[in-house]
């Protein structure tokens, strides 16, 4: 009975250690990992315009942005490849992710994903971006601290982006894919325009639920006016 209860024991503390060390990868590893991966898609992005390969913006000067503005066609976005970062000053000032296109398993591992069937940045309909709330860098992590005004920035390398917040976050279920059409239906615009919208897993550490916000675009500027005020501490 006594090699039985120690046996019992040891195999317990085994089974033990074992969830600690994957507790330990999914909290720890997957971060430091996704932090790296982003980290060299940003440098891959900038080394890109710093060599002129930039998308093409929308206006050469500081403008208010207005739903009748008209937008050239640029290239179509790479599957998988980033082609935008974006700041959220509500998340800390050192706060920036990479946009990649698509929003599959492996692409989200490295950055925000762009859902391939809605718009383009910047231009008319809805850009619809995904992250996840927690693992591979915890990119949405303070996502409910997202306020009515607070800016989401992004940049394509040309042009400076500027959206605003509309309503605090909206729960819903994963299989609500309104939320990113064009004009979504509860996200109370009334009519087409150039709207963001950002999806994260909730709750935090599940994802029985989605975090849905929503975004009109306020204003752009090229890069060559430097950052817009929304980054300027």
């Amino acid at each position: 009975m006594r090699v039985l209860v120690r046996t019992f024991s040891e195999l317990c503390i085994t089974v033990g250690t074992l969830i600690v060390l994957f507790v330990v990868y999914v909290l720890f590893w997957t971060g430091v990992k996704a932090d790296n991966a982003m980290d060299s898609q940003i440098d891959e992005l900038q080394d890109r315009w710093a060599q002129g390969a930039v998308s093409a913006g929308t206006d050469d000067k500081p403008t208010e942005a207005s739903p009748d503005d008209s937008l050239d066609e640029p290239a179509p976005y790479k599957d998988g490849k980033a082609f935008a970062v974006m700041y959220i000053p509500r998340f800390g000032f050192t706060w920036n992710k990479p946009v990649l296109q698509g929003t599959g398993t492996d692409v989200l591992k490295k950055g925000l994903g762009h859902y391939a069937s809605t718009a383009r940045l910047g231009q008319k309909g809805n850009f619809s971006v995904a992250g996840h709330r927690r693992t591979y860098g915890d990119p949405f992590k303070d996502f409910p601290k997202l306020r009515p005004g607070d800016p989401v920035v992004l940049t394509d390398g040309a042009t400076w982006f500027t959206y605003r917040i509309d309503k605090k976050p909206y729960k819903t279920l994963p299989g609500d894919i309104d939320v990113i059409d064009p004009v979504p239906r509860k996200s109370g615009y009334d009519g087409p325009g150039r709207y963001l919208t950002l999806t994260t897993c909730e709750p935090e550490w599940g994802h029985s639920h989605r975090l849905i916000a929503w975004a009109h675009l306020d204003a752009t500027q090229p890069v060559e006016a430097g950052k817009p005020e929304a980054l300027r501490r």
